[in-house]
């Protein structure tokens, strides 16, 4: 695992391991946000889209597989195994709990962090619809994008919170 973007070792270190540290920041972060809830409650419908806390992790784990798989690999989403467009990765299956999404997501993180260990920050990964694209500009896309979603889960997680506390919003 690569170890905290605040580790003087990191902070001394190559861009790529700055990089990486705060990918995977933005990775646990996402993880923990669903720490300590229930199925349900990470399920929990609280906006109009298809946004829940378990999405939010289903629609990550899409990311780093069209990120680290299909841009790496040129495979195609249906050889991946993977839902067509980012929408439809927030869609939910009966079988989808807590610890099943979780599970899969770390699995999914490990093949991304696998894929890419030998290659450098200009090289160009062939698969993407956009054309070839540096392993530098993935993991800033990368990068975004978790902390995006991130931010998200904690307005989530605040709301989930919050209401099975019985506390309402004033103002």
């Amino acid at each position: 695992m690569v170890p905290s973007p605040m580790d003087p070792a990191v902070i001394a270190g190559s861009e790529r391991e700055q990089l990486l540290a705060f990918v995977d920041e933005h990775r646990q972060g996402l993880r923990d946000s669903l720490e300590g809830l229930t199925d349900e409650q990470a399920r929990r419908s609280l906006v109009p889209s298809r946004t829940t806390l378990l999405g939010l992790l289903t629609h990550a784990t899409f990311v780093e597989q069209v990120w680290f798989d299909e841009a790496v690999t040129g495979r195609t989403r249906a050889e991946i195994g993977i839902v067509a467009t980012p929408d439809e990765s927030f869609v939910l299956t009966d079988d989808d709990t807590v610890a099943s999404v979780l599970a899969r997501h770390e699995a999914v993180c490990a093949q991304s962090r696998a894929a890419i260990e030998d290659l450098s920050l200009d090289d160009l990964l062939p698969g993407n619809r956009r054309g070839p694209l540096p392993l530098r500009w993935v993991l800033l896309h990368v990068l975004r994008e978790l902390a995006q979603h991130g931010g998200h889960a904690d307005i989530l997680r605040e709301q989930i919170l919050r209401d099975d506390a019985g506390v309402t919003a004033t103002g």
